[in-house]
């Protein structure tokens, strides 16, 4: 085949993914500028340069849709932690928390707090957020939903109780002029204690809002505990009255007396499947990662203590073992403890693998970039699905794990030219090994990369290779950009 044109590079020889429903195919990709120009299986064309990709895999680059990086972009805009398991767009504002809108004297609430400093949260409009990430100019595409803890924080003095009218028409305010800057939707994180007390009246009064600019809802249940299934009933409901898509964010079967609920959970999400707009993320692991929640101290769960501002030499140790030295109750070590993080190992692994190999759910890391002995996921989720998952346990094939990780997310957060290799896409790419890929962060060792990714272009740039280690921390091998709902390139 012969273009009549020139391209920037060619991916020669790859085995690009195309779709789920279809095995990859040897083929080469020629890419010009931002965009993939011509897709065949052998192209003639004018190139500046051939990178041999025999035997790899190529595919759009992972969508991470489950992020709170949305300082960490900022602070580290080489973002390594994203670029090495080839990451090229995340999802931020998750669980009701964003750093859109906030301002240092509203204080720093939990679990704002796991996002960053006081001092970080300058951005009292996405209007702001947006020009100090084109100033800079990280690594990865970043696309912002709006917090409802985040909001609360802006105009209520006390979170622990249910808004006022008052305070939900400011906070419907702060909202409207986020969606019109570019917001994707709207976040809640309904667990957490600053949001509990919230009622359905005040986040049904903030998801119209979201209605006519054509975003969606994604929420952190109200829990993930034995009530899961009203907890999703009432998401169901709240997406439903304002007409919006519906993300469930990490669904999981949380504490040990909920174990072995997974297929019943997703039989009654399949279910409502039928009736509206639904979608949900989970994560590889059986232990989650937050502040530490008093509520889930128990004797069943095993808490690993990440960080705590009252006892810094109390990190790195499990909660039993601090509770044993104090000669106190876990509960009591917690609350002693506090302000804190934890890793709660709270799930069976067989929920997560049913929660994993559902064909509609996508994959979201959920990572705390701020943490200082964070989870693993946040170093290794996709290679991890992609080697242990895919390859290791066949718990899912290749195809559909790509798919989860690029089109299903891209259609559901509904990023533009994104999520697939078509003439005309972005060149968001990823080039892997599927025999090498594997995640090697581990709990012990959270911060480490994985290994088989060989290289990562976002936007046509090549951001991260294996054999050169993760070399853009130039700013000229950065070419993340701000993706508003309709408008993908720098506002």
């Amino acid at each position: 085949m012969i273009v009549d044109t020139s391209a920037d590079f060619i991916i020669r020889g790859a085995r690009v993914f195309m779709d789920k429903d279809n095995p990859t195919e040897q083929l080469d990709v020629a890419v010009k500028n931002d965009i993939i120009i011509a897709i065949a299986n052998k192209l003639t064309i004018q190139v500046k340069q051939v990178i041999d990709a025999d035997g790899l895999v190529l595919s759009p680059g992972f969508i991470d849709v489950h992020t709170h990086d949305d300082l960490e972009v900022l602070r580290q805009p080489s973002v390594p932690a994203k670029l090495s398991q080839g990451v090229t767009t995340v999802i931020a504002g998750n669980c009701g928390i964003s750093a859109v809108p906030t301002s240092v004297k509203s204080g720093l609430r939990d679990p704002i707090n796991l996002l960053g400093e006081q001092n970080e949260f300058v951005y009292p409009e996405l209007k702001d957020y947006q020009k100090a990430f084109a100033k800079a100019k990280p690594s990865v595409n970043l696309a912002m939903l709006i917090g409802h803890i985040s909001l609360r924080a802006q105009v209520m003095d006390n979170l622990e109780r249910t808004a006022s009218e008052s305070e939900i028409v400011q906070m419907q305010g702060l909202l409207k002029r986020a969606m019109s800057q570019g917001a994707l939707g709207l976040s809640t994180g309904l667990a957490y204690y600053n949001a509990k007390q919230a009622s359905e009246y005040e986040v049904n009064q903030l998801a119209k809002v979201v209605t006519p600019f054509d975003g969606l809802y994604t929420t952190h249940l109200r829990t993930e505990f034995q009530g899961i299934i009203d907890a999703m009933d009432e998401a169901f409901a709240t997406a439903k009255q304002a007409e919006l898509p519906l993300v469930i964010s990490h669904i999981k079967c949380a504490g040990k007396e909920n174990w072995g609920r997974s297929e019943e959970v997703l039989a009654h999400f399949e279910q409502q499947k039928q009736h509206q707009h639904i979608g949900c993320d989970c994560y590889p692991y059986a232990a989650s990662s937050s502040t530490l929640d008093l509520k889930q101290v128990n004797e069943d769960t095993d808490i690993f203590i990440t960080w705590s501002e009252s006892f810094p030499d109390m990190a790195k140790q499990h909660l039993k073992d601090i509770a044993q030295k104090w000669e106190l109750t876990q509960l009591e070590a917690a609350k002693r403890l506090q302000p804190a993080g934890a890793v709660y190992h709270c799930m069976q692994e067989s929920d997560v693998q049913t929660f994993l190999g559902y064909e509609h759910s996508m994959v979201g890391s959920d990572g705390l970039p701020c943490d200082p002995h964070p989870h693993p996921r946040l170093w290794g989720t996709f290679p991890r699905v992609l080697g242990h998952y895919c390859r290791d346990e066949q718990l899912l094939s290749l195809e559909l794990a790509l798919h989860k990780m690029t089109a299903l997310p891209a259609s559901h957060f509904k990023l533009q030219k994104r999520g697939k290799i078509e003439v005309g896409y972005f060149a968001d790419l990823v080039l892997f090994d599927p025999e090498k890929i594997i995640d090697n962060a581990s709990y012990s060792e959270p911060k480490q990369s994985a290994s088989g990714i060989q290289a990562v272009w976002v936007n046509g740039v090549e951001s991260f290779n294996a054999m050169q280690c993760c070399h853009a921390h130039a700013p000229e091998g950065r070419a993340g950009r701000f993706l508003t709902r309709h408008n993908h390139k720098n506002n």
